[in-house]
């Protein structure tokens, strides 16, 4: 099985796109789209220095141009899941089918704006924290009045919050640990977000989706979602809501994949899952930074790509496995009852504890596709749901 990975902010370096604009329809393509992001890319991915890149109303949508405009040269139809880093979840899910390309920029392009909006209001930052004891470092993350914001796998944490909070805990760092200041405008996926997450889910109330076409993994929690207005509500709670990278890359592991293409700017996924996904069965990985690498991109695609069998269908929704795990139906819940939105039909028993898994659309339960105890994947289909519920 094969991925591919969209890179967030922090990845971008001066001139990363100069190369992809010699491509056929390139320049055009970054033209419309910076019409539509209220940035020059052209510019910004070209000529621009590092510290107009860091800008965060400019990198957000120059970031998803990229990874959007790399995975046009790619024969997608035989990848079977994404998976997108912070912002880079909006060209995730533009790859997936859940939202247009141009719906992804516009969005980027808000939420590149409103978040850097939302940094001005009060002096925060971030900083990684590299190493000791997980439970550890969010003991002490939270003994500070502080907030875990991205939690990347690899021994790695992002602590986020007030710029004097931030101080204090890396003069007392947790044991064995090692505190880095990050240079980025505020605490993103924190509270401190919350006029931009407003801002950005006014927007996307009238955004029009569709159902993934191939598995889609979530920050919020690794899961696989399969309903497109789901996707879109996690986009937007994401924007304080902490990054679980580690529990996509878990998900990466346990669904078996084997190989990893990251899109541009690449390196810093990659890096990821060469350090979390070791042993005999890490995946083969590609980092597509210039269009000199797409020979290598499609390669990988042509020996561990398959074609999804993730499709949607008009006239029945399914209910997926969100981890991986044991499934086991809610009691009494049986084929040809009625269905609300939201209500639980099942959980899955994993490793960490139970992970409920919930009917995103109303309708009658046509079918059950997974039973009590029956192994699941994430992504995989656990229960069928046929018509509106009257």
């Amino acid at each position: 099985m094969l991925a591919v990975l969209s890179p967030g902010q922090g990845s971008q370096k001066p001139g990363f796109l100069s190369g992809w604009l010699d491509l056929p329809g390139a320049e055009a393509r970054l033209t419309w789209w910076s019409a539509l992001a209220g940035v020059d890319l052209i510019h910004l991915g070209t000529e621009a220095d590092a510290d107009d890149i860091k800008d965060t109303a400019r990198t957000q949508p120059l970031l998803v141009a990229a990874s959007l405009l790399a995975a046009e040269h790619l024969p997608l139809h035989d990848v079977a899941l994404v998976a997108g880093h912070s912002v880079g979840e909006l060209g995730a899910a533009a790859l997936a089918g859940v939202l247009s390309a141009e719906s992804a920029i516009t969005l980027a392009g808000i939420r590149g704006r409103e978040m850097a909006a939302a940094c001005a209001l009060e002096a925060t930052g971030m900083s990684a924290v590299l190493g000791g004891d997980p439970d550890e470092v969010i003991a002490a993350i939270e003994h500070h009045g502080l907030y875990p914001a991205n939690r990347n796998g690899a021994g790695q944490i992002v602590v986020a919050g007030a710029l004097d909070a931030l101080a204090k805990f890396a003069a007392e760092p947790p044991a064995k640990a090692r505190v880095i200041p990050l240079k980025v405008a505020g605490a993103f996926h924190t509270p401190y977000m919350a006029p931009a997450e407003r801002a950005l889910g006014a927007v996307a109330a009238g955004v029009p989706v569709g159902d993934p076409a191939r598995i889609l993994l979530s920050d919020l929690d690794g899961a696989a979602v399969n309903h497109g207005r789901e996707m879109l509500r996690r986009l937007v709670r994401q924007v304080t809501a902490p990054v679980r990278w580690d529990l996509v890359l878990r998900n990466l592991r346990d669904l078996g994949v084997t190989g990893i293409i990251e899109l541009p700017p690449a390196g810093t996924l990659a890096g990821l899952a060469k350090r979390e996904l070791k042993g005999d069965n890490a995946p083969e990985i590609v980092t597509l930074n210039t269009p000199d690498d797409l020979s290598a991109a499609r390669d990988l695609i042509a020996r561990h790509g398959t074609v999804s069998t993730h499709e949607p269908t008009p006239l029945f929704r399914v209910v997926v496995a969100p981890s991986a795990g044991l499934f086991q139906p809610a009691e009494g819940l049986a084929e040809g009852v009625d269905l609300r939105q939201g209500q639980v039909v099942g959980q899955v028993v994993t490793r960490q504890g139970p992970v409920e898994v919930s009917a995103h659309a109303a309708g009658v339960l046509t079918e059950w596709l997974a039973h009590h105890d029956d192994p699941v994947a994430p992504g995989r289909p656990v229960a069928r749901i046929g018509g509106p519920q009257q």
